[in-house]
């Protein structure tokens, strides 16, 4: 009778199991299989790479347009196909090369003297959007029509147009903003760094170019999506891919700048961040000091540490324009950020070569570490399967749960005494894991970056950790993150 009874007791807990199990496994597999379409269909993407050279479209590829959208060459419905990271046209694949035979793409460096004038693009104005002449409805009609300015982003129908002032006034952030004339001034060698009322479009004082610096393959591929947002308003130049440009190559726009005025955007993890900051070290010690900028984070990462302390929160969710972002980012406050140097010696230092790292926020022996290891070995064999952060998470999950069982990193005290005595150790630095042998660890202090502080008021869709939300003096404290 008590079998009969703890029967259905046994089958309810079993199902229950297994509908949790498959309520955790399917969003993963959904993922990962979406990932590798998406990977496929990139490498399959006709005509230019989606980075091609200045003023060229930009094209990336999409297998389904979220909303009505019409082909900007032919002029018919189009529901999946091609559409222009710079200035948005959207095109069939097949129409592609006529846009490049047709279409002007938005140009970042312009010969033109005299004010910005407006570059017009007909059709698939954003939704809801209102004529700037008339205040009526734009893009109602199911066809391609009315038109927007690929700088400002101001619409207007095809018959109000002509109506509207030639002059551009260079988008919503004309204080982030590199105007094209500026730059094609600074490749031919006529612009200076003192500059007029003529050369921005802000007060010189209150001008502060911006430059975004991302992988748009990072925070499940959010960051591409995003960078496309950032080349709608910016200067398609101060937006670079750090998967095609190293962050030192791009930082070299900043040189081109008035002292100190730059500000970078590095939407990324704490890994990439920490790639720019040394990319700003090596300009220091080439001479450029002058030239270092202000850098601000967007959180896409798996591991955010710094963008906690510095007020920007644990990872950003999506719901914020990239307009809104920018303007947080001219809102902070700038405060130094110190930053120290790892060194790793082997045996007698003076007959080896020492191993040399930077670190931001920790440097850590033993089981994160070797969990942190584990997870980068497995990214690098399949990096397409890690363009998720439910997959990077889950995987985390199963090396973490599956080190604490197999304790791999046991009687960590017997083999460490402030220096590294026998044996292989993993190790990591702000997340860049690897597996050490003996040795001596030596911590110094490297230099100083100037970090951008969120404002005091930071927006929702930045999720925040409990502990980087404290009291001011708290945040304060963090800053030094010795």
């Amino acid at each position: 009778m008590g079998e009969a009874e703890a029967s259905p007791g046994a089958w309810s807990g079993g199902r229950l199991a297994l509908v949790t199990a498959a309520a955790v496994v399917l969003p993963v597999l959904a993922t990962w299989w979406c990932s590798v379409r998406r990977r496929r269909r990139t490498a399959a993407r006709p005509g230019p790479g989606p980075y091609a050279g200045p003023g060229r479209h930009g094209w990336l590829y999409s297998d389904l347009f979220g909303r009505p959208t019409y082909c900007s060459v032919c002029g018919l419905p189009a529901l999946r196909g091609c559409y222009c990271h710079s200035c948005g046209a959207c095109v069939h694949p097949a129409c592609q090369v006529g846009a490049e035979r047709s279409l002007r793409c938005k140009q970042p460096l312009s010969a033109a003297a005299g004010p910005a004038r407006h570059h017009w693009l007909r059709g698939n104005v954003p939704l809801c959007s209102r004529c700037a002449v008339c205040g009526l409805a734009c893009g109602s009609q199911p066809r391609l029509c009315d038109q927007r300015c690929v700088w400002c982003q101001q619409v207007a129908h095809d018959g109000c147009r002509a109506r509207m002032s030639p002059v551009c006034p260079l988008g919503p952030l004309p204080r982030a903003l590199l105007p094209p004339h500026y730059l094609h001034s600074v490749s031919a060698g006529r612009a200076t760094r003192h500059l007029s009322a003529q050369d921005v479009p802000v007060a010189v004082e209150a001008w502060s170019p911006m430059l975004v610096l991302g992988n748009s393959h990072s925070g499940s591929n959010m960051a591409q999506s995003l960078m496309v947002e950032f080349r709608s308003i910016l200067n398609p130049a101060q937006v670079v891919d750090l998967g095609s440009v190293t962050p030192y190559d791009a930082l070299q726009l900043c040189t081109l700048l008035p002292n100190h005025s730059a500000c970078v955007l590095v939407c990324g993890g704490d890994g990439t961040v920490g790639w720019v900051l040394d990319a700003i070290d090596e300009m220091k010690y080439k001479g450029q000091g002058q030239s270092v900028p202000r850098v601000a984070i967007l959180p896409l990462g798996t591991g955010n540490d710094l963008s906690c302390t510095l007020g920007w929160g644990a990872s950003y969710n999506g719901d914020f324009t990239a307009e809104h972002i920018l303007r947080q980012v001219l809102d902070g406050e700038t405060v130094l950020l110190d930053r120290w140097r790892v060194q790793l010696m082997k045996g007698f230092y003076r007959f080896h070569r020492s191993k040399v790292l930077s670190m931001n926020n920790y440097f850590s022996i033993g089981p994160d570490a070797l969990m942190a290891l584990n997870f980068h070995e497995r990214r690098q064999q399949s990096p397409f399967l890690f363009s998720s952060r439910i997959i990077n998470k889950a995987v985390y999950f199963f090396y973490g749960t599956r080190d604490c069982l197999v304790q791999t990193c046991k009687d960590l005290d017997k083999k460490i005494e402030l220096t590294l005595k026998s044996s292989a150790m993993p190790m990591q630095v702000d997340g860049e894991p690897w597996v050490q042998g003996p040795c001596t660890v030596l911590i110094s202090h490297k230099t100083r970056a100037l970090m951008v502080q969120a404002p005091t008021s930071v927006p929702d869709g930045f999720q925040r950790e409990p502990e980087a939300a404290g009291s001011s003096e708290e945040a304060q404290n963090k800053k030094n993150h010795h």
